[in-house]
């Protein structure tokens, strides 16, 4: 059941229980696997357009973290006999493993149309309770996305070093975790970075101490309006060393430099979303995977910096990418580590490595 009361009959895959989140819509055929382990999705219950789901099956090496982070899975169909030479396992065991609860059976292209006719909101699939106002009374009883604090669940809970045994590297980076897709990490080693990866509430002191070549800003869940603290850390890091930001990164740079941002209606989460390169003028297809967006219009608030829109979303117009170069600093929007396209988004790793480069010269 959604929150405004519309009502979906299905299946149980998974899990039997209850569970409650952000009802949300994902439009990439594949990849569920990665989707699902998504820190950025915490809170969240997500549903597949794609009508087949689970005929690969799943395996330890495609997650983008150490468990399951979704609270739920909607599917047309789950598939358990699954055929792929890399599968260790089936999808329902995988969601039972983590005690998800899904859903399957039910017409998702109605429930798509719904969400984005209505916007996302939250749901609740259970299949302890049939009673309709109970569904209603628990939902409301379950606090918005909106407002809340989601990083916090999904942080590291003290530094590490992402690649310990590599010795040759170009430069060495601090990545603030606010839910950092270990896709991203990859792309940043393979890059040449050595990665020591901190907490998000570590202090921009802290940070400094490292003494390393640039800072990157991980993506993450839920409302950055909400992680005042690393909003406040931020802000005295800027211009310090180098900055690059993905994603939930790339609003918390915004908001730490006065700019505002809003929720969207119901998101972008897939991996088809074309953005124009405003540099180049070519179109780039990208994978996303966010709720909230940097307001446009707030950008004359920054101030003394100047900043520059880099990549639109050509599907609403929406901001994707932004430079700012009087303090070394840029970030994207979009998930460039995914690379749907597949090698369009890619080279903004490389930027930040050119960006250092010039800083330290």
């Amino acid at each position: 059941m959604l929150e405004d009361g519309k009502l979906f009959k299905g299946e149980n895959i998974g899990c039997s229980g209850e569970t409650i989140g952000e009802v949300v819509f994902n439009t990439s055929m594949i990849g569920y696997q990665e989707i699902l382990t998504d820190p950025s999705y915490c809170e969240q219950i997500v549903t597949m357009t794609y009508p087949q789901i689970g005929n690969y099956g799943v395996n330890s090496i495609d997650v983008e973290s150490d468990k399951i982070q979704a609270k739920g899975l909607i599917v047309k169909e789950c598939f358990n006999y699954y055929s792929n030479w890399r599968a260790e396992g089936s999808l329902e065991d995988y969601l039972k493993k983590y005690n998800i609860v899904g859903l399957a059976g039910i017409d998702t292209r109605q429930l798509t149309r719904h969400i984005r006719l209505e916007g996302a909101m939250k749901g609740i699939i259970s299949t302890e309770t049939k009673a309709e106002s109970e569904l209603k009374k628990k939902m409301e009883d379950y606090p918005s996305i909106t407002k809340r604090d989601l990083v916090k669940y999904v942080t590291c809970d003290k530094p590490y070093i992402y690649n310990p045994k590599k010795g040759d590297y170009k430069q060495f980076v601090v990545a603030v975790d606010f839910g950092v897709k270990m896709g991203i990490l990859k792309c940043l080693d393979r890059e040449g970075f050595r990665i020591i990866v901190v907490p998000a509430s570590t202090k921009p002191e802290e940070i400094l101490k490292y003494k390393p070549d640039g800072i990157f800003l991980s993506n993450g869940p839920g409302d950055p309006a909400a992680v005042n603290y690393a909003v406040t850390n931020i802000k005295k890091l800027i211009g310090k060393k180098p900055i690059f930001g993905i994603c939930l990164g790339h609003q918390l740079l915004a908001l730490a430099l006065g700019a505002k941002t809003y929720k969207l209606k119901f998101g972008h989460h897939g991996g088809n979303y074309p953005v124009k390169n405003l540099r180049t003028g070519k179109i780039e297809i990208t994978s996303q995977n966010h709720g909230f967006e940097v307001d446009k219009e707030s950008l004359k608030d920054i101030g003394n910096t100047s900043c520059k829109i880099t990549h639109l979303n050509l599907n609403d117009n929406t901001i994707e990418g932004l430079e700012y170069v009087d303090i070394n600093a840029f970030t994207v929007q979009y998930h460039p580590e995914i690379k749907p396209g597949p090698h369009d988004s890619g080279c903004v790793f490389n930027k930040f490595t050119e960006l250092i480069k010039n800083f330290n010269n």
